[in-house]
């Protein structure tokens, strides 16, 4: 499976994302109408727009990024080394800038990630435009056919055209017997992290730890060992 697809020509993604303010009270009062127009198709009658906006962090447009990773594979004969590098702070256009310049000077091919043609891509595209960042060729996906755009989604390919299932890359690390990434925090502790830990590095080494096991996962979807715990780096 998935033998079209070289290991080293594939740049392995995944970003963490939190409310654009600590509460909803810090919220301009024209978004805070706007997010509660939004809430409202997802929040019970008995909350109120400040009841869910901790879930605000997962819409580009009442959100921000506050990390990205990065991680690719190095070959040389039969070692295998993951390099990963995360793009994290509290400026969210210095991070974006910083990473599309990464980019910009990609060789690699391919964009890997759990659920990115749904969430990683859009959400970064987004959140560029917002902050006047002119976007890099391989996020600029208008216009192109389908097999022009080379995104490789491990959600994706596990679904095998069934549109209707998801299933968490939590859940697959778990039956595929791959290390799990949630082993300090999850996904919904990310933003109490930021805003009350004010705990970046925290945030990227859980970032990492997806992107290693999105890396695993593909590894295990092609049938190829895993990378070994001594062969990851940061760079």
């Amino acid at each position: 499976m998935l033998d079209q697809y070289k290991i080293d020509n594939i740049l392995f993604l995944d970003i963490e994302t939190v409310p654009q303010e600590k509460s909803f009270d810090d919220v301009s009062e024209s978004l805070q109408g706007l997010w509660d127009k939004k809430s409202e198709y997802f929040r019970n009658e008995e909350e109120s727009p400040a009841d869910v906006y901790q879930r605000a962090g997962i819409y580009a447009e009442f959100g921000k990024i506050v990390c990205i990773s990065v991680g690719f594979i190095t070959v040389n004969g039969s070692e295998r080394i993951l390099r990963e590098k995360s793009y994290a702070g509290h400026d969210e256009k210095v991070l974006l800038n910083d990473f599309a310049a990464m980019l910009n000077k990609n060789s690699r091919k391919f964009l890997c990630g759990h659920n990115i043609k749904e969430f990683d891509i859009p959400y970064i595209a987004r959140r560029m435009l917002i902050n006047g960042i002119t976007l890099p060729a391989s996020l600029n996906i208008a216009g192109k056919k389908p097999w022009e755009v080379n995104f490789i989604d491990t959600l994706e390919l596990w679904k095998f055209g069934d549109y209707k299932h998801y299933t968490s890359l939590n859940l697959l690390t778990n039956i595929f017997n791959i290390p799990s990434p949630k082993d300090d925090i999850d996904g919904s502790e990310v933003a109490g992290v930021y805003y009350e830990e004010n705990d970046v590095e925290r945030i990227a080494r859980y970032c990492e730890k997806d992107v290693l096991a999105t890396t695993q996962l593909f590894l295990r979807f092609k049938g190829e060992p895993l990378i070994e715990e001594d062969k990851v780096v940061s760079v």
